[in-house]
C-alpha cells in the first residue's frame, strides 16, 4: 500500500521495516505446512478473470475504501505519516466476504465461494481507492495552492496566486492524471515479474497473508485477529468519542495505534525531531520558529537525495545484472514443458503458466496512455492556467522513464521513490514557467501530475506480485485496480470536502488538522522558483548543516549495517516535528513500548496479533472523524472544555481571577 511527500519516504520506510513481521505472522500458521503453497490448494479451481470480479467484492471494496479513506485522510491532514493498513484491509476483506457467503450458504443461495482470488482484487481495489487518499495531495500539494496555507505561509501578504479547493475541479484533476501510470508499464509486467523476478516485498507479504488467510489453520487465525481488531475498534472509537465532550475548540488526539504499527526507529526518531526543535518562546523569532520549516525541508531534501543516489545505483547495478543473466539464460514461460522451466519449482510453474495466460493487450496500454495524454494535455491547461501544454507533454515523455526506474526500485528494495520525483517536478517546472508566470502553482501542479503516474505505476507492480503469488489472472488485477482508482477519485474528494467544510481553520497552524505538509510543499515550490532569496536571514547556513547532517546520518546508518542500524535515527521522521510540533511523539513511542514489552513476553502472540490491535486503534479514532465532521457540519459543538495549561500560563490566569 504504498501513499504524497515526505510522508510517503516515511510510509515506505515503514513497509521496509515492517516486512519481516507480516512475514511472521504467515510464519506462526506455517509450522504444519510440507507441501508448498499452490500444492495445498492444488485441488482448488481456479476461477476465470471475469469470475474474479465479483459484484459482492466491489461492494464491500466501496464500503472499505470509504472507511480507509477517512483513515488515511485524518492521518494525512493531521501527524503526515501513513502506517502500512495492508494487514487490515486483507483482514477486514476476508472477514465481510467469508460471513456474506456463509450467511448465502445457510440459506442455499451461494452460487460461487470465496476464493483467494476475489481476496486479492478486493485487496487491490481497497489498497488503489484509498491510497488516493494519499496520493491525491490532499495534505500535501494540491492543499499547498489553497489560500489558507499561501497566506500563512506568506504572513498574510496580498496579491499572491492561489487556487481554493473545490470539489468539481478535484475530482477532474484525479480523474486525468491517476489513470496514466495504469497503463504505462503494463507491456513490461512480464519482464519484470517473472524474467526479472523481482522481489516486490509488500506485493508478496500480502499474497502469504491472503494465501494463509484461505488455509484450514490460517482463516482460525485471522478470524481471532478480526476479533481482537473488533475490541481495539470499538474501545478506540468509544474513546475518541468520550474526548469530543472535553475538546471543545482544542482537539486532544491519541497516535499509540500509529506507534505500535510503526517500526520502533520511527518513533524515536520522531521523538528525537521533537527534541530538538523545541522552542521555548514559540512566538519568539529568537527561536527556531522562523526557520523550522526551511530546516524541515533541508533534512527531507537531504535524506531524499540520498536514498535517491542509492536507489537509483541499486537500480540500475540490479537491471544491468538482470539483463546479463537474461542473455545467459533466457526463461521460457510459454512451454512449461521445456528443459530449463523444469528447473523451476512446482508453485513457480503453475504461477507463470497461469500469469502469461490472461493477457493484457499491448494495443490497449499503448492507446490508453496515448488517449489520456492527449486529454491531459487538453484539459490540464484550464484547471491550471499555469501549467502549459508544453510543460505536460515534457512530463509525460519522461513519466514512463521515471515510472519503470521507480518500480524496478521498489521490487528491489520495497521503496518507492515517487515523492522524490514529484519533487524534481516542483523545482524543474517551477524554476521553467518562472515566478512571474505562475511558477508556484505550476510546479506544484506538475508536481501531482509526475507523482500520481510514478506511484501508481509501482503500486500496479506491487498488485500483480501479489495476483501472480495468489493465480489471480493480470487482467482481473488490473481491472480492479482500474474501478478502484475510479472509486478513489471521487471517495477521496467527497472525504476532503467534508473534512474542509466541517473544519473552517483546516491548514492553520492551531488546527486540529494543520495538514502539515501543505506548507512545506508550498515553500518547496516557492524555492525553486525564487531560489535562495526566499529563505530568511542566516537561514541558508541552518540549511547547509542539516542537509549535509542528513547526508552523513544516513552513511553511518549504511556503514553499520541491518544488524546496528536501528540504532541511528532516520532524518526524514526527525524532520516532521519541526513544522508539526512534538505533541504526538510520545504517543507513538508508548505505542512502541506497549508492542516492545509484548514482544519480550510473548513474541509469537504480538507476531500475530499486535497488527490487528494496532489496527483496530487507527481504525477506530479515524472512523470518529466522520461522525465529528457531521456534528461540526450541523454547528454541535463540545459541552465541556478541558485545557492542560504549561506552569507560566496558569500563572497569568490565576493572576488574571485573582486581580
Amino acid at each position: 500500500m504504498d501513499s504524497s511527500g515526505s510522508s510517503e519516504s516515511v510510509e515506505s520506510r515503514v513497509h521496509e521495516l515492517n516486512i519481516k513481521e507480516e512475514v511472521m505472522i504467515i510464519g506462526e500458521i506455517k509450522k504444519e505446512e510440507e507441501l508448498s503453497v499452490e500444492q495445498i490448494f492444488e485441488k482448488k479451481e481456479v476461477p476465470s478473470w471475469k469470475k474474479q470480479l465479483t459484484i459482492r467484492a466491489f461492494v464491500v471494496s466501496f464500503v472499505l475504501s470509504v472507511m480507509f479513506s477517512f483513515i488515511v485522510m485524518k492521518l494525512n491532514l493531521t501527524v503526515g505519516i501513513i502506517p502500512s493498513l495492508n494487514v487490515s484491509a486483507g483482514l477486514l476483506g476476508f472477514f465481510f466476504v467469508k460471513t456474506w457467503t456463509k450467511l448465502l450458504e445457510r440459506s442455499g443461495l451461494l452460487k460461487q465461494p470465496f476464493t483467494r482470488q476475489e481476496n486479492t482484487v478486493i485487496q487491490t481495489c481497497v489498497v488503489a481507492a484509498s491510497g488516493i487518499a494519499f496520493s491525491g495531495g490532499f495534505g500535501s500539494y494540491l492543499f499547498a495552492m489553497s489560500e489558507r496555507v499561501v497566506k500563512q505561509s506568506e504572513k498574510g501578504q496580498d496579491g499572491l496566486e492561489y487556487k481554493n479547493p473545490e470539489l468539481g475541479w478535484i475530482i477532474g484533476f484525479l480523474f486525468v492524471v491517476s489513470f496514466l501510470g495504469l497503463f504505462s508499464l503494463v507491456p513490461l509486467r512480464k519482464i519484470m515479474i517473472i524474467d526479472f523476478k523481482l522481489t516486490y516485498p509488500s506485493g508478496t507479504a500480502t499474497a502469504h497473508l491472503i494465501n494463509s488467510f484461505h488455509t484450514p489453520e490460517g482463516a482460525k487465525l485471522a478470524k481471532k485477529q478480526v476479533r481482537e481488531l473488533g475490541k481495539f475498534f470499538t474501545f478506540s472509537f468509544l474513546w475518541s468519542f468520550f474526548q469530543w465532550f472535553f475538546t471543545a475548540t482544542d482537539a486532544c488526539e491519541t497516535y499509540d495505534g500509529v506507534g505500535m504499527i510503526c517500526p520502533h526507529i520511527v518513533n524515536v526518531s520522531v521523538l528525537i525531531g521533537g527534541i530538538l526543535s523545541w522552542d521555548l518562546d514559540p512566538d519568539s523569532m529568537q527561536g527556531l520558529k522562523g526557520y523550522k520549516v526551511f530546516i524541515a525541508i533541508a533534512l527531507i531534501l537531504g535524506d531524499g537525495l540520498y536514498n535517491f543516489t542509492k536507489v537509483l545505483s541499486q537500480t540500475i547495478a540490479g537491471l544491468y545484472n538482470k539483463i546479463q543473466d537474461r542473455k545467459a539464460m533466457h526463461l521460457p514461460v510459454a512451454e512449461c514443458s521445456s528443459p530449463i522451466a523444469k528447473t523451476l519449482s512446482y508453485d513457480d510453474q503453475r504461477r507463470t503458466q497461469l500469469f502469461v495466460k490472461d493477457q493484457i493487450p499491448t494495443w490497449l496500454a499503448i492507446g490508453g496512455y496515448v488517449a489520456i495524454s492527449a486529454v491531459l494535455t487538453a484539459t490540464l491547461p484550464h484547471i491550471f492556467h499555469q501549467l502549459k501544454w508544453y510543460h505536460i507533454i515534457v512530463i509525460y515523455i519522461f513519466a514512463p522513464v521515471l515510472a519503470f526506474c521507480n518500480a524496478f526500485g521498489c521490487g528491489l528494495t520495497d521503496w518507492s521513490l515517487a515523492s522524490a520525483y514529484g519533487k524534481l517536478a516542483i523545482f524543474t517546472i517551477g524554476a521553467w514557467a518562472g515566478a512571474s508566470h505562475g511558477g508556484v502553482l505550476a510546479g506544484l501542479a506538475a508536481c501531482g501530475v509526475m507523482m500520481n503516474i510514478v506511484s501508481t505505476a509501482s503500486d500496479l507492480m506491487q498488485d500483480l506480485k501479489t495476483g501472480y503469488m495468489t493465480l489471480a489472472s493480470p487482467r482481473s488485477m488490473f481491472v480492479s485496480q482500474v474501478i478502484g482508482t475510479a472509486m478513489g477519485c471521487v471517495i477521496s474528494p467527497c472525504v476532503f470536502w467534508i473534512f474542509y467544510k466541517a473544519f473552517p481553520d483546516l491548514g492553520m497552524e492551531s488546527s486540529e488538522y494543520p495538514a502539515p505538509f501543505a506548507s512545506v510543499y508550498y515553500s518547496m515550490a516557492k524555492l525553486g522558483v525564487e531560489g535562495f532569496s526566499a529563505l530568511p536571514k542566516e537561514c541558508l547556513k541552518l540549511c547547509y548543516a542539516f542537509f549535509a547532517a542528513a547526508i552523513l546520518i544516513n552513511i553511518i546508518r549504511d556503514a553499520l549495517g541491518k544488524k546496528r542500524w536501528w540504532l541511528i535515527p532516520l532524518p526524514m521522521a526527525m524532520a516532521i516535528p519541526f513544522f508539526l510540533g512534538s505533541y504526538f511523539a510520545i504517543d507513538m513511542c508508548v505505542g512502541s513500548l506497549i508492542l516492545f514489552i509484548w514482544q519480550k513476553k510473548n513474541k509469537a502472540g504480538a507476531n500475530a496479533f499486535a497488527p490487528a490491535v494496532a489496527s483496530g486503534l487507527i481504525c477506530g479514532d479515524g472512523i470518529w472523524a466522520m461522525p465529528s465532521s457531521i456534528l461540526a457540519l450541523a454547528g454541535l459543538k463540545p459541552p465541556i472544555c478541558m485545557k492542560f495549561l504549561s506552569r507560566a500560563t496558569n500563572n497569568k490566569v490565576d493572576t488574571y481571577l485573582g486581580s
